[in-house]
């Protein structure tokens, strides 16, 4: 809305109301914080996604590969595939471009693990650890996310590539977890979901809103910071700070609910596609001691 106010030479003149800012940070008696614990940290049985195994002759088939995965992610934009044998460097940076355009892995700290250029190796190599950039690489868990939340959606990854290289020990397993975005929004009351559409990183000022409609479903762009603190903006000067971070509350909440989260576990050769705008993903926690044998998945991000 636009605000005429008269200026001391007579000429009209309008002005926008100022949006409201404020920070959030979640509190330990937060329903989410439980309801995390418990996901994130293998207490909550999870479903596996439903796979499909192709044997070596379809394997070998570009076509039939991608075609399978078109398929699936066209259903439930999610795809899991289960190969004979992981694919060679060469096949695997081809689905990136049968998918779109394989992102840079740019961030210093990752360029030991980055292969081509695009592939990041994620080896469990390092301990739990608070450094974000290591995070990917250590036992610990993942906070729920969608990739890339505090980038422009043009910068955005639409898909995220996973390939099994190797499981790492049993006792060792980390899942990947995913929680359906359509799921999430059921949850959510038409007032929370009003507030998310006109509330936005602060930060991220490309950021688009954590909310947002396409294509006639709900989609988000958010990360849970766990105990960091998350400084937003909202476009509606009349909306009370509380009611805003009362809304990321019941976000949260509805991300962490486990009706139809799903974890994926990790078999040599399996390959999943995530669609970074049907599903929120994480991780659950390995085993504290090291592993005998390091998970090893590949990951390709595509715009």
């Amino acid at each position: 809305m636009e605000r005429s106010v008269s200026a001391p030479s007579g000429v009209l003149s309008t002005t926008h109301p100022s949006p409201v800012r404020g920070s959030f940070r979640a509190s330990p008696s937060d329903p989410h914080v439980a309801l995390r614990e418990r996901l994130l940290s293998n207490a909550t049985p999870l479903p596996g996604p439903t796979v499909r195994a192709l044997p070596g002759h379809r394997t070998d088939d570009a076509d039939g590969l991608h075609q399978e995965i078109t398929e699936q992610l066209w259903g439930r934009g999610l795809a899991a595939v289960q190969l004979d044998e992981p694919l060679p460097h060469d096949r695997y940076t081809e689905l990136g471009r049968f998918l779109g355009t394989a992102i840079p892995e740019s961030d210093p700290a990752v360029q030991p693990f980055v292969q081509g250029g695009v592939v990041l190796n994620l080896r469990s190599r390092h301990a739990p650890t608070a450094e974000v950039s290591l995070q990917p690489f250590a036992r610990n868990s993942l906070s729920l996310h969608s990739e890339s939340s505090g980038a422009a959606v043009a910068d955005q990854p639409r898909y995220i590539v996973l390939m099994c290289v190797e499981p790492g020990d049993r006792s060792s397993f980390a899942r990947t977890v995913l929680t359906p975005m359509r799921a999430v929004a059921r949850r959510l009351s038409p007032g929370t979901l009003r507030v998310l559409s006109r509330t936005r990183y602060r930060d991220s000022p490309k950021a688009p809103p954590v909310a947002r409609h396409l294509d006639g479903r709900w989609v988000f762009s958010y990360r849970d910071f766990l105990d960091q603190e998350l400084r937003w903006t909202h476009s509606d000067p009349d909306t009370d700070p509380g009611t805003v971070n009362a809304a990321l509350r019941e976000l949260l909440a509805a991300m962490y609910a486990p009706d139809e989260a799903a974890g994926v576990h990790w078999r040599r050769g399996l390959l999943v596609v995530i669609d970074n705008t049907y599903h929120f993903h994480g991780r659950t926690a390995g085993a504290a001691a090291p592993p005998q044998r390091q998970r090893h998945l590949q990951r390709l991000r595509i715009r």
